[in-house]
């Protein structure tokens, strides 16, 4: 199990009081908030549009959590300000409000699908974006004094994506050089290099992770875990993009979160850590690990990987993604506390409790689990 080098009941170093999280109420983001929450007593802001794919019901479910605890009346240590990162000026009065000792920068436009139809909102959110939240912190933190100067610390959170593609051998690592693929990863690619920029123009200082594919519960139903558990619970075809052989690198969520607190509050000031599960499959193995699942928790007299239908591939498809997560292990101690085998048990069963959620949050985004990114 990872052993975080913080006092004794909390994820936080001491003097980190203020937390704001960009993206707080996205998948990613919305478990790096519940895990503040729970496991530290700092002020947690989220700063998010509340963009398609966002929800609170998993915050709000901590909050109420806490108060019935003891902890306090409920909501007393978590904000929300719904703001969008391309609006500069609201951007700027969210970090003065927010008045942050960290800044873990999460929100960002992530579906590589969406991103073929409409590239657009993802140069705004992801490019714009970035350089806006930037700016605005670079005001905050050089206004800062004394010890909160020195302790603060921006923490951008980027994509493997951002690497292109391997071929049969090898691993991404700090030093593999850029080269994206797809109009989402060149978007992340662009915010890293604005990140890396404004630390060496500016001495901003921030530390950068890039992280392999997540999943794990809350993630909003448009991935592949998700579609794929919800296809085959419903009897519906399983769409699988060309022959199945496309590899990532999977990681479970609450594996990265302990990694992101590690690299946010311990890594090296400048420095890049590349973090993956040790979960390398091809989509085929994944959707069939699924329907294994399935076919074990909801027998349906045939076996569910009946289901699985191909379809055209998507443009411009990645063949494999891998990271050697070796750095952020050597210098800051990470190991994955969760197999891919667990995770995904783990996963499959929190889905299917949890249909009604995943009901409600497509309704509220006009997405009924048809498949985006055809456009050529």
């Amino acid at each position: 199990m990872t052993s975080l080098p913080f006092p004794a009941g909390s994820c936080l170093p001491e003097g980190i009081e203020r937390v704001l999280v960009t993206g707080g109420a996205g998948f990613i983001g919305g478990a790096v908030v519940r895990r503040l929450l729970r496991e530290s007593r700092a002020q947690v802001i989220t700063l998010d549009k509340c963009g398609y794919a966002s929800d609170l019901t998993s915050i709000e479910a901590v909050e109420r959590e806490l108060a019935e605890a003891g902890g306090g009346p409920e909501g007393n240590r978590h904000r929300l300000l719904r703001v969008d990162l391309a609006d500069a000026e609201a951007v700027d009065a969210a970090v003065r409000e927010a008045d942050p000792d960290l800044v873990m920068h999460l929100a960002a436009e992530s579906h590589v699908d969406r991103s073929i139809e409409g590239p657009g909102a993802f140069i705004s959110s992801n490019i714009s974006g970035t350089f806006h939240l930037l700016q605005a912190v670079r005001q905050h933190w050089q206004g800062l004094s004394g010890a909160r100067r020195e302790r603060f610390r921006m923490h951008h959170i980027s994509t493997d994506e951002v690497f292109g593609s391997l071929g049969p051998e090898g691993r991404f690592s700090e030093t593999t050089p850029y080269d994206p693929r797809s109009p989402y990863s060149a978007s992340k690619a662009a915010s890293d290099h604005l990140v890396q920029a404004w630390h060496h123009t500016y001495g901003l200082p921030v530390v950068l992770t890039n992280c392999s594919n997540n999943y794990g519960p809350w993630q909003f139903p448009e991935k592949l875990i998700p579609v794929v558990i919800l296809k085959a619970a419903a009897g519906e075809p399983i769409p699988l993009y060309g022959d199945g052989a496309n590899v990532r690198d999977w990681l479970y969520v609450e594996d990265h979160v302990d990694a992101l607190l590690l690299a946010a509050t311990r890594g090296q000031l400048g420095r890049s850590y590349c973090v993956g599960g040790h979960g390398e499959r091809t989509n085929r193995q994944v959707v069939e690990a699924i329907c294994a699942q399935l076919d074990a928790l909801r027998p349906a007299g045939a076996t569910h990987s009946r289901l699985i239908t191909r379809v055209d591939d998507r443009p411009g498809h990645d063949r494999r993604y891998a990271i050697d997560p070796a750095r952020i292990t050597s210098e800051l101690g990470w190991q994955p506390r969760h197999s891919f085998e667990d995770g995904l048990a783990a996963t499959v069963r929190w889905y299917l409790d949890q249909l009604d959620w995943c009901e409600r949050v497509r309704q509220q985004a006009g997405y009924s689990g048809e498949r985006l990114g055809v456009a050529g």
